[in-house]
């Protein structure tokens, strides 16, 4: 019965003894308070009464959020959420127990300082387009004072910068103007390359018209000179041809004037078409009149200027045509 006794006390005393370390764990095992060594994942075996695990740390990385309000290098407000992950290095599993009570804290208070450090340091704009180059150097600072702890820093990240209401509404009213302002040199060189395009076209517009009218006029004359030539060639002379061309041509105006949409009133010699003939010569006998109207009144003039010589005004030309006959 001892004997049984004894086997139970020695089984439960060796069975205190052995313990089992988890994946991705280290146990800190104490001898009479003392630090003794760092059992890593397996099966060890500890003194009884004697040695004890003092703590038991996890090596997975763990991660921590900042939050802090500081102001960039332009004097505005920001809100600044930073994530660091960070893991207690394996080979330092005793120092990261001794040296450190509260590492979250700790390593906040490092984020902290270093954000303070590099945003002001940057205007809003260079804080957005420089986040990871912010991170970074959080990374370094941090990591720098935490390994002498016994942690290293594995990431940091600068998950968001945010800025007060009234910036937001600010930079959106700011981008909004500036390609509004984009927006409008577009519109006005869309409209000047309109105005280009329709003045060439004008242009080419004119210039065809031109050509084809050029080329109207040149077909007209040369069919008058063939007409005129056929004329001669049956043995009418140069006036009776005239008189026949500007007759023709006669006829096509009153054909235009009457073919227009336009209302005109017209007024026609009785005896047409014998009165174009009486027409053209009523028109050569003014003509003819009002010359020697004219060359009488010099003459008269000139005799009157010589009989007196002191005056010096002469009367003007009157101009005599003839009453048409109706």
């Amino acid at each position: 019965m001892a004997l049984i006794i004894v086997a139970v006390i020695v089984l439960i005393i060796i069975g205190t003894g052995l313990y089992i370390v988890p994946q991705q764990q280290a146990y800190v095992i104490e001898r009479l308070g003392k630090y003794q060594s760092v059992s890593f994942a397996g099966l060890h075996l500890k003194i009884p009464l004697i040695d004890r695990i003092a703590q038991k740390t996890n090596l997975r990385v763990l991660q921590l959020d900042v939050r802090l309000e500081t102001k960039t290098l332009d004097n505005v407000f920001v809100t600044v959420i930073a994530s660091t992950q960070f893991r207690v290095d394996p080979t330092q599993v005793a120092t990261a127990y001794y040296e450190l009570q509260d590492p979250s804290a700790q390593l906040r208070s490092y984020m902290e300082d270093a954000l303070r450090s590099a945003i002001p340091m940057l205007t809003l704009d260079d804080a957005f387009a420089r986040k990871d180059d912010v991170a970074s150097d959080v990374q370094r600072t941090v990591g720098a004072e935490m390994s002498r702890f016994g942690f290293s820093v594995v990431k940091t990240l600068i998950t968001s910068i945010d800025p007060s209401d009234q910036v937001k509404h600010a930079m959106d009213s700011i981008n909004a103007a500036q390609r509004e302002k984009e927006a409008t040199r577009e519109r006005a060189e869309a409209n000047r390359i309109e105005i280009e395009t329709q003045a060439a076209a004008e242009a080419e517009k004119t210039r065809l018209q031109g050509e084809g009218q050029a080329n109207y006029r040149r077909e007209i004359a040369s069919g008058i000179v063939d007409q005129i030539k056929s004329l001669q060639a049956v043995g009418m002379g140069i006036d009776d041809v005239n008189n026949v061309v500007l007759f023709n041509q006669y006829l096509d105006v009153l054909r235009s004037l009457s073919e227009s949409r336009n209302a005109k009133t017209v007024v026609l010699p009785a005896a047409t078409p014998g009165g174009y003939t009486d027409l053209f010569q009523q028109l050569t006998n003014a003509m003819a009149v009002n010359d020697l109207n004219v060359r009488n009144d010099t003459t008269a003039s000139d005799n009157e200027a010589l009989r007196n010589p002191h005056n010096t005004i002469n009367s003007p030309a009157k101009l005599t045509i003839p009453d048409l006959p109706r």
